[in-house]
């Protein structure tokens, strides 16, 4: 529900947690979500993304094509009450097709949960997005789950993450025994012992010699916990238990949100900006296009940076140079929306945008100050499109220029031939995606010639007689102008930038960072 109260700036901060999950697809990551929303009371039962027609469709899942197709392709904003916490849950897609969404996503979040499948270990998803999460050296929490059923021994996934993650770890949780053998939780911190299937807790656990010749060898041989190197993101707490069947998730929550940050500064044009100062600032990290169906509306999610924002309070758009007034904010549940009167650092708004946002883009009540453009990431896989039906001209354009400032698809355009169009995507679900809401959505069928590139680098000129281009590849400009250069392989990749020593090839939109 809406905030009815104004609470003390700084008050509200401590309050705050927001968060994102992040894991290699079909370990658990949309079950775990919908068990923390019902322990918060924010659903009533919980729902599953796989399974019969007849069972309910997960709340964080409410594109069509999700409910339809049994996957997360969009993030979504889930905030809730527990504990005497404000939590901004940042619901990611869970298809690695879509990790630009996910990389997007986390820079407005805190901290991030790291799921991990017991009997899988570290899966490349959950790497790469681990790496973003350590570029912006945010607290890591790890829950290694689906621990009812068999798997790698709890030693084994630690060293994996010491090795692999480069992380020191913490077992907050101490599991007795592993799939049908499961016997159990202990708290190390609490030091309390939990029982499978739930049952009274006790204050000692059970006189087993394994898990007390286990307890030891941590005390003695592990690393102690230590908050601070918690918030470095040095030092990741690891908790163990099943989503599926809700064992060791409430214990795991009520850790998470007393060890999670509350929002803190961010970098600017003008210096790191504290969140309790009085001007207020944020940023848009998500356009979502039709959302309501009905009203072919878009809505822009916006981070609150710093101080206090009120409704119909009016603001600075930074890259437009122009003051606009936020009548209508929103708060929003995955699909629901309520009128939205105050919100705080950390917490998330949607705005109704007729066109004005961009991802990246800065609003602020001190006009001089700007937050870092978001970067667009290299995609894999290239294609060219074109509309099959003149008449649905117009839909096809305003539904390609919607859906790419959402992030949905990179477009790039010919250099000596602009109107050819081709798109960029992480892996081929994520076209088919695009592919479906410019169906169902604008009405426009595509004809389509899959492109053998797999790299895209932005490079550090904006002259094409400047680019000495091997056979294979290809010029393009992105939505900015910049120039683009599409390859097949890494090799040619190698040989053209010995070829050209003088340009540097970036993976990303952002120039700050060479390849």
């Amino acid at each position: 529900m809406p905030s009815t109260t104004v609470e003390s700036l700084r008050e509200a901060i401590q309050r705050r947690r927001t968060f994102a999950i992040i894991s290699h697809p079909d370990a658990g990551k949309t079950t775990l979500t919908e068990k923390l929303l019902l322990f918060a009371g924010a659903i009533h039962q919980a729902g599953m993304v796989k399974g019969k027609r007849l069972r309910r469709q997960a709340t964080s899942d409410w594109m069509a094509i999700e409910r339809k197709r049994g996957i997360s392709v969009t993030s979504t904003v889930l905030e809730f009450e527990y504990g005497g916490y404000h939590v901004n849950l940042l619901d990611t897609p869970g298809h690695e097709d879509f990790s630009e969404d996910t990389y997007r996503t986390l820079t407005a979040a805190d901290s991030a949960v790291m799921l991990i499948d017991a009997a899988r270990g570290i899966e490349a998803q959950t790497l790469k997005l681990f790496q973003v999460c350590r570029q912006r050296q945010i607290p890591i929490f790890t829950f290694i789950n689906k621990w009812d059923r068999d798997g790698l021994s709890p030693f084994t996934l630690l060293q994996e993450i010491e090795s692999v993650l480069g992380l020191n770890v913490y077992p907050v949780h101490w599991p007795l025994g592993m799939g049908t053998d499961f016997r159990g939780l202990y708290d190390r911190l609490r030091q309390r012992w939990e029982p499978y299937p739930e049952g009274p807790l006790r204050d000692v656990p059970p006189p087993d010699p394994s898990l007390r010749d286990a307890l030891e060898l941590l005390d003695e041989a592990g690393e102690p916990f230590d908050g601070s190197a918690v918030a470095r993101g040095e030092l990741t707490p690891v908790f163990f238990g099943s989503a599926m069947v809700n064992f060791g998730v409430r214990s795991f929550l009520d850790h998470f949100l007393a060890m999670a940050p509350p929002p803190g500064p961010r970098i600017s044009d003008q210096g790191p900006q504290p969140p309790d100062q009085e001007n207020f600032s944020g940023f848009i990290f998500k356009i979502q296009a039709n959302m309501n169906p009905a009203h072919r509306d878009r809505m822009a999610f916006l981070r609150v940076v710093s101080g206090r924002f009120q409704r119909a309070m009016t603001v600075r758009h930074v890259r437009l140079n122009r003051s606009i007034a936020l009548s209508q904010p929103q708060q929003v549940f995955a699909q629901d929306r309520a009128l939205l009167e105050t919100a705080y650092p950390g917490d998330i708004i949607g705005l109704f945008d007729p066109g004005y946002f961009r991802i990246g883009d800065t609003l602020s009540s001190h006009h001089l100050l700007s937050y870092a453009p978001l970067p667009q990431f290299s995609p894999e896989q290239f294609v060219e499109v074109l509309i099959t039906d003149t008449g649905k001209y117009k839909a096809f354009h305003k539904g390609l220029h919607q859906l790419a400032e959402e992030g949905a698809v990179q477009v790039f355009r010919g250099v000596n031939r602009t109107e050819d169009i081709l798109l960029g995507f992480v892996g081929r679900l994520q076209f088919e995606v695009f592919e479906y809401r410019m169906q169902n959505e604008y009405g426009v069928s595509l004809g389509k010639t899959f492109l053998p590139y797999q790299y895209a680098r932005w490079l550090s000129v904006d002259s094409v007689d400047s680019v000495q281009l091997s056979h294979g590849s290809r010029l393009v400009r992105d939505h900015e102008q910049r120039l683009v250069a599409l390859l097949p392989d890494e090799f040619t990749l190698r040989w053209l930038a010995e070829k050209n020593p003088n340009i540097v090839w970036y993976p990303t939109s952002d120039r700050n960072t060479s390849t």
